[in-house]
């Protein structure tokens, strides 16, 4: 079969013709870097074998996450009660993973997402730093977002008069006042794109400041970046993914329990499953 070629035929940037508008196709960058699963460094036998508690706790953990089920009430497994060095084996074993879950109103809890999808470290500590709680959770979200996120959040926002050059942001306010008085646990989430609305600079700041903060901010690093925050009217979550060069490109507002950007899948759960007996036998 013989090659040919096409006379005149080039590709790449800059190869095809300007629309008649001047306008040019302009893609978005593709991400640089994905974080994706990595094994944990597992300890040395020696050290398993001196830490027979912390073994147990794994395989304890491993009952536990194979049973669970996404919607059902959290599993938890208490760490407090293991000697210091079965703790720490249990901690290097699950390692840490790429969610992080941030308190504004409780700044004695710490949660992270273990590298097992789904397991959850969960700890607080006194006034002094002394730590009073550390458990592993298996769920989909720990049961401390959906207890302290909208705790004492408004019911519906009474909106100041804003300013003449803010857009669309007091009809974005309405529809989300709308909708937050009829949503009800097992509704479908109620998404304003914000990435798609006609907006300026002077609407985002108006609705920062008319919805507030609320008591929880989850910070996700995975294919790009993605913070959800917790707003101070009920249900309300600020939503904002970001790529690799941490550009902003999705931001919407979500009238939800938890956003799905938030919460481990029934899959995530079997495949953490999956991993915990891979580590187990590789600590044994």
């Amino acid at each position: 079969m013989h090659s040919f070629e096409i006379p005149g035929l080039t590709l790449g940037p800059g190869s095809q013709p300007v629309e008649p508008d001047g306008a040019e196709l302009d893609y978005l960058p593709l991400p640089k870097a994905m974080e994706t699963y990595v094994s944990p460094s597992l300890p040395e036998a020696e050290q398993a074998q001196a830490c027979p508690h912390g073994v147990r706790l794994l395989e304890s953990l491993l009952i536990q996450i194979q049973s669970y089920r996404v919607l059902e009430p959290s599993r938890v497994v208490d760490l407090m009660a293991l000697p210091e060095l079965d703790r720490l084996l249990v901690t290097q074993a699950l390692g840490e993973g790429e969610v992080s879950i941030l308190f504004g109103s409780d700044e004695g809890m710490r949660v992270q997402e273990t590298r097992l999808a789904g397991v959850w470290r969960v700890q607080s500590s006194d006034a002094s730093g002394q730590v009073t709680r550390d458990e592993i959770e298996v769920a989909e979200i720990p049961f401390a977002v959906r207890e302290i996120a909208f705790r004492g959040a408004a019911q519906g926002l009474d909106p100041e008069t804003p300013p003449d050059d803010v857009l669309t942001a007091r009809s974005v306010l309405s529809e989300l006042n709308e909708q937050v008085g009829v949503w009800r646990f097992g509704d479908l989430p109620h998404v304003v794109n914000l990435t798609l609305l006609p907006h300026s600079e002077a609407d985002l700041a108006y609705l920062d400041a008319q919805l507030g903060t609320g008591a929880i901010t989850i910070l996700s690093r995975g294919y790009g970046n993605c913070r959800i925050t917790a707003t101070a009217l009920r249900h309300c979550w600020w939503v904002q993914h970001f790529n690799s060069d941490d550009s902003l490109i999705l931001n919407t507002l979500e009238v939800v329990d938890i956003p799905a950007a938030a919460l481990a899948a029934q899959e995530d759960i079997e495949d953490s499953a999956a991993r915990l007996v891979e580590i187990i036998e590789a600590v044994r």
